[in-house]
């Protein structure tokens, strides 16, 4: 089984959402080891998702809990996370802070009893659940869960994200389908490779959410297929996030030779959600869902298209099904539809 939802900025309130995980983690037996990205909730939700982690840990649920501390990216992409440590430590379970520099532990996932897994691009935060756009994805499949438990594994025993993501992305059946799980950095490059080829290859349609894109064998595969004009290409990513990778790309000159690349993909039909800039404090309304379709082919996680993104802690489901397929188009679409054009001055075409 495999089920995905879809989340919109204001389309759905975030005690529902955590009234959704609360129900995941009920589910819970025997195990359930969750690795976070930001954990952080308002009183009313944390009591919902808090209380559900306390009431398995109480009745004998082995829990253990990953999360990212520290952030020292030039730009904040991704936005730097906010922990609540002292709601992390109420849990009352095992919980392990990895350190994110030089590179981040950005996973969203919980794998429970060893047999079904939730991820995807949402951090388990208020603004995420009710602000962003964002994708859940839950996989039920003990294949599937064996592979996202090794990685937490290798999290859990290293401390070190360099050290992990070394999990063979073998095909695996779930429900008919062939799913791979990709998980980052150990199988970085080869996963901005894999969605690169796939949108060369694309026949038919490319949609793509992602809040920047800056991973060069994705660029080039754009870029080509844009302009060869063949395939029907569009897109949504966040404004302010792709704007300050623009200015960091033209004072550096090691980079700057991609932004010709970025700057061809951006023309195409792409929106740039005009989101609030990254600050402590503000609204964090972020485009954040993070999901690629070619033809039929799926992926979809947490991870950012970026070249960070090969460096850091990241998981992404790849599929193919034409109806899982058309759905998520369709999503990128309805969000593209919500914002302006991506202006390469960051101002707003009038």
């Amino acid at each position: 089984m495999l089920e995905i939802e879809t989340l919109t900025d204001g389309g759905q309130q975030a005690l529902d959402v955590a009234q959704r995980v609360a129900d995941f983690v009920a589910g819970a037996e025997q195990s359930l080891d969750v690795a976070q990205y930001d954990f952080h909730l308002a009183p009313d939700t944390a009591a919902v998702v808090g209380g559900a982690i306390r009431r398995a840990a109480g009745r004998g649920v082995a829990v253990r809990f990953l999360y990212n501390v520290d952030h020292r990216n030039p730009i904040p992409v991704p936005p730097p996370p906010e922990p609540d440590a002292v709601l992390i430590e109420s849990l009352g379970v095992p919980a392990r802070a990895i350190a994110g520099v030089p590179d981040l532990m950005h996973h969203k996932f919980a794998v429970r009893d060893g047999n079904t897994v939730w991820t995807g691009s949402t951090n388990w935060t208020d603004e995420s659940w009710s602000r962003q756009e964002n994708v859940v994805t839950v996989v039920e499949s003990e294949q599937v869960a064996t592979r996202f438990a090794r990685n937490f594994d290798e999290l859990w025993e290293t401390g070190d994200v360099e050290r992990t993501g070394f999990v063979e992305p073998d095909p695996v059946d779930v429900g008919g389908l062939a799913v791979r799980s990709w998980f980052t950095p150990g199988f970085g490059e080869e996963l901005s490779s894999r969605i690169g080829v796939a949108i060369g290859r694309a026949k038919r349609r490319v949609r793509i959410a992602s809040p920047v894109i800056t991973a060069a064998p994705i660029l080039s595969s754009l870029a080509q297929v844009i302009s060869e004009g063949t395939v029907d290409v569009a897109g949504v990513v966040d404004q302010p996030q792709v704007q300050g990778v623009i200015v960091q790309w033209r004072q550096n000159g090691n980079i700057a030779w991609k932004l010709p690349l970025l700057e061809r993909v951006m023309a195409a039909p792409f929106a740039g959600k005009r989101s609030t800039p990254w600050g402590v404090g503000t609204l964090h309304d972020f485009m954040h869902a993070k999901v690629t379709v070619a033809d039929d082919t799926v992926f979809v996680g947490s991870f950012n298209l970026s070249r960070s993104g090969e460096m850091n802690a990241e998981n992404v489901l790849e599929f193919t099904d034409e109806s899982q397929a058309d759905r998520l188009a369709a999503y990128v679409d309805q969000i593209r539809a919500r914002y302006p054009p991506f202006a390469l001055d960051g101002k707003v075409a009038s």
